[in-house]
């Protein structure tokens, strides 16, 4: 496919990015919003004069539209420049400075990507060694066998003329301590190496579910055909499932996806979703669905379809009406603890208060590199109603890279931070313990 080819989906990711109605964009250009659908969707070729009067609406270079340049990389750049004090003015300019530069804003955002991950292995290692309760026992044992052998060297070396039977004990207490901090160290280390091993069995359920998901990208094509016989067939084929505990899970969350793709065809959602933005209260009303399901379906859209790559990647959590998460995907700059619950600021939990009742809430991850989000959430029953047993909530949060124009002009964004062990908020009055990144007096 050459490069002029994608004119019209280039398009259609600079006008999201300004935060721009279809509609409008047409009308600034003087065509008409049908005429303006076909080019954003490379139906239409758009003439060097319509090209140039869509430039200049978006306030972009006509080679930006033209040439390859991802929008991965202008979402990167303004990353990187909000890790920084750079003045907003300047921040508004990195559409240009990605079409002058591509190269260099490819750099800048791969560096961007890697320094997040840096940053998400740093929580995660936190979170293992704060919560995991095997790796606690397993550091116990390994201090205990060096406090035993460096106890009974002190004896040996200071302790005078010691019985030859004696001495011969204490030599067997050092080497059957020395081995068992041999053993301890390995099977720590190998417990340590087993995080990105799938056929170890150490993680969780949970856990060996959403690292499966995120290799498949969250999306499996399987998913958008009606035949569900052939989900446990696909399942007894994936070895990254080690246990028949993750298998169950996997099958469970297979088959509610695959009822959302049933509910929401992907390309009418698609569609739809590049005439109205990112409007998951609009999308519900217009195919008639319960709104959560829109928001676990605009998370597991394909990466590989051009009509969603316009729109930023989203992060999704879904927790029970006791607050546990039950599924995670991970969004760059958004950290989503291992163990435990989230911020009790989210809102995902707000939504547990008031059922039925949807939440659209400007983010901010604490910090001076905060990142700026869109949360939308709500909770429903997750069951049919029953006299016999109360309600099974289950609340559902989508997180989005904030666009222009997402929420109200003038909203206040919510600080909020991944979970209190790694949150800089000092005097946040839902904090469970104390932070290891500052210092309590």
């Amino acid at each position: 496919m050459s490069k002029s080819s994608l004119t019209g989906t280039r398009i259609r990711a600079r006008r999201n990015l300004r935060g721009l109605r279809q509609s409008d964009l047409a009308q600034m250009v003087g065509v008409s919003p049908s005429y303006m659908n076909l080019i954003e969707h490379n139906r239409r070729r758009v003439s060097p004069a319509l090209l140039q009067a869509i430039a200049h609406a978006l306030d972009v270079s006509e080679d930006a539209l033209v040439e390859d340049s991802d929008i991965r990389f202008v979402e990167g750049a303004r990353a990187a420049a909000l890790r920084t004090d750079t003045d907003i003015v300047d921040l508004e300019r990195v559409d240009e400075f990605t079409g002058r530069f591509p190269g260099w804003a490819k750099v800048l955002a791969e560096t961007q990507a890697r320094v997040e991950t840096l940053e998400r292995v740093v929580d995660q290692l936190n979170d293992r060694m704060t919560h995991d309760p095997y790796l606690g026992a397993a550091l116990h044992e390994i201090i205990s066998a060096v406090t035993s052998v460096q106890s009974t060297a002190a004896i040996l070396n200071d302790g005078g003329d010691i019985a030859p039977e004696w001495q011969a004990r204490f030599h067997k207490n050092i080497l059957n301590d020395s081995k068992r901090l041999a053993e301890g160290a390995v099977a720590l280390v190998n417990y340590l190496d087993a995080a990105d091993d799938t056929e170890s069995g150490l993680a969780a359920p949970q856990e060996e579910v959403e690292a499966w998901l995120a290799r498949k990208g969250f999306h499996l094509a399987v998913l958008e055909a009606p035949d569900r016989a052939a989900l446990p067939q696909l399942l007894r084929a994936q070895v990254e499932l080690s246990s028949d505990a993750s298998r169950v899970l996997a099958l469970q969350w297979l088959v509610r996806l695959q009822e959302d793709a049933r509910a929401l065809p992907l390309d009418p959602f698609l569609d739809a979703l590049a005439e109205q933005g990112m409007a998951p209260d609009l999308l519900a009303v217009r195919f008639n669905v319960p709104l959560q399901q829109v928001l676990r379906r605009l998370a597991m859209l394909p990466a590989d379809d051009a009509r969603a790559s316009a729109f930023p990647v989203a992060g999704l959590v879904v927790c029970d009406g006791s607050g546990t998460l039950v599924l995670r995907r991970a969004v760059d700059g958004f950290p989503m603890p291992r163990f435990g619950g989230g911020c009790p600021l989210w809102p995902l939990y707000q939504a547990l208060h008031s059922p039925g009742r949807p939440f659209r809430v400007p983010l901010r991850t604490d910090g001076r590199m905060g990142r700026q989000f869109v949360a939308y959430a709500i909770c429903a029953p997750d069951t049919p109603p029953s006299f016999d047993y109360p309600p099974i909530l289950q609340s559902t949060m989508l997180v989005v890279p904030e666009m222009p124009q997402a929420v109200p002009q003038g909203q206040p964004a919510l600080v909020v931070g991944g979970s209190c062990r790694t949150c800089a908020q000092t005097d946040c009055p839902a904090r469970r313990e104390p932070s290891i990144l500052v210092a309590f007096a």
